[in-house]
């Protein structure tokens, strides 16, 4: 099983539309930093802290001579010190990355990590049937109108328009 680190942005998405049952049924081990759980709310702690005593979820803690490691690596100013412990973790367990945050997305490119974001999982979603497809437009349609940044993002636009003309078409 493939092994994904999560990031912030994606729990938070997951946790808003209310599918993180359905995420954390995906064939995928989902580990990420203790920096990244602390930085959600603690009503989103508590509901991650049920994955993670069933085994579904794995927090770690990145230690002392692990940070120094972070901080030996020349890393864009666009990332963040919780940014790097996602792409670190990426790499230490040649682990896709899960987030929809441009400069992530961008660094594990240049990194050769696979990297993916919230669309991906919507497609992993509806490919496993664990929402229909019906239900993945609704709540990708309530993405692009609750989050300014969706909203303003024309190339994230456009795939998003693709995955709802394809998943109309498993109505035809």
């Amino acid at each position: 099983m493939r092994i994904a680190i999560t990031d912030t942005c994606i729990f938070i998405d997951l946790i808003d539309f209310r599918l993180t049952s359905e995420f954390f049924s995906l064939e995928v081990e989902v580990h990420t930093s203790l920096d990244v759980y602390n930085e959600l709310y603690p009503h989103q702690q508590e509901l991650l802290k049920a994955y993670q005593s069933t085994g579904r979820l794995d927090i770690h803690v990145v230690t002392g001579e692990e940070k120094i490691k972070i901080q030996e690596t020349e890393y864009p100013r666009s990332l963040s010190e919780i940014d790097k412990t996602i792409i670190y973790l990426g790499e230490k367990f040649d682990a896709m990355i899960l987030s929809s945050d441009k400069a992530i997305r961008n660094f594990a490119g240049i990194k050769a990590i696979e990297v993916h974001g919230i669309l991906w999982i919507f497609d992993r979603l509806v490919e496993n049937k664990l929402i229909t497809h019906t239900i993945a437009v609704n709540k990708i349609r309530s993405l692009i109108f609750g989050n300014i940044i969706y909203r303003n993002n024309l190339e994230l636009n456009t795939e998003i328009e693709k995955r709802i003309a394809k998943w109309n078409d498993l109505d035809k």
